[in-house]
This record gives C-alpha cells, structure tokens and sequence, in this order.
C-alpha cells in the first residue's frame, strides 16, 4: 500500500502570546506527483522571507506541500492549505491569519482567502489564470506584488485581477517591480521589504482594534 503524504508545518514561534498567525506557501507546477523536499528550489525560496516575517507575537508558518504540482481538478496544494488553517484555527482560536504565498502559492492562497479568520493575502508573482475564480474577499486586505520582467507567470493577470477585486470594492494594493523576474532573485530586498511592511500593518491594525 503506497503511504499516504501530509504536509508539513515549519513553526517559527513567536517568541511571545500569538496574536497573529502567518502562513507562508511556496510555489510549484502545472502537473507534477514529485514530494516537495525541503531542498527543493520553491520551498527553499520562501524560507528566508519566512524568517523576515517574525516578530512578537506573530507566529510564523511555513507550509511544504505534499506534491509540486497544482494538478487539477484535484488541486492537493489547496487541500494542504485548508488543513493549515484549520491548524491554526485550533491552535490558535479567534486569532487573525495572513495567507504570503508566491506562484502556484499565490494561487491558492487568493484561493482559500475564503477560510474564517483569513484577514488578509499578500501575494508575491502570482499565478492567475485568464478567468481565474474569485472567492469570497470581503472584509480581507489583498497585496499583489509583481515583477515586469517575470516571464513565468502574468504581470498582466495580476493587474486584471486586483481590478477585478476593486470593481467588488475589495481593499487592495498592485505594486509592479521594475525589472525584477519570477524567481525573486533581483531586487530581494524589495520584495522582502514590501511583504513584511504589508504582514506588519496587517496584524498592527488587529492588535489596535
């Protein structure tokens, strides 16, 4: 009998009482079976801007999905991202939630911004579709952070859909990166930058309310 995979959870703690939760998810491909490794390239991306994230209070998750591939209509990524939120919802009841994912993580993040105590999605070169559905965003803060030289996946979508979230009066922010590409290998620090001032504004305004 093949055994069967579950994701897994990197908990950076918060070195503190959480009050927030983050839970950042890496990108993938269209089709593939292959496990995610922790030496794989799009898990091991999104370890550093993890450990940018943390502060006091906030707890920081970085979740490895089970398999690469976004291989619909199954869709396993997510599945494993329901189950984290889940995770934190039972972990952590009634705290706020902060979905950063990148790519094929980006994708579901926007995704699964429907799960109670979703507050906000912060997503890095997404991965969207011409007609990509749209789920339920009220009341959740959007970023969508894109390079003009990304070759991977649409500047333009990206552009499309934080319109289309707008013309639903959804609170977002589109910020293009000049010259920057898929892989977030030029201009890192921006890209780091952007996401933690957005996670941190996120949870400041939870914490003040």
């Amino acid at each position: 009998m093949a055994r069967v995979r579950t994701p897994d959870l990197t908990i950076m703690e918060a070195g503190a009482e959480v009050d927030a939760v983050v839970i950042v998810l890496h990108g993938g491909k269209a089709r593939s079976r292959e496990p995610v490794l922790r030496r794989t390239l799009s898990y091991l991306r999104m370890v550093p801007i993890a450990r940018a994230l943390r502060r006091p209070g906030t707890a920081v998750w970085l979740l490895r999905f089970r398999v690469r591939g976004w291989n619909e209509p199954e869709l396993p990524s997510v599945a494993d991202a329901r189950w984290a939120i889940a995770e934190a919802r039972r972990r952590h009841p009634g705290k706020p939630i902060v979905l950063v994912g990148h790519s094929m993580g980006a994708r579901t993040a926007l995704r699964v911004a429907d799960e109670d105590w979703v507050r906000a999605v912060c997503a890095l070169a997404p991965w969207i579709e011409p007609g990509e559905p749209m789920g339920v965003f009220a009341g959740r803060d959007v970023l969508i952070v894109h390079g003009t030289a990304d070759r991977w996946t649409s500047p333009e979508q990206s552009l499309r859909y934080a319109e289309r979230l707008r013309a639903r009066s959804v609170r977002v922010e589109h910020v293009e990166l000049p010259g920057a590409g898929h892989f977030m290998l030029r201009r890192v620090a921006d890209w780091t930058g952007i996401t933690r001032k957005f996670v941190m504004r996120i949870t400041e305004e939870w914490r003040d309310a």
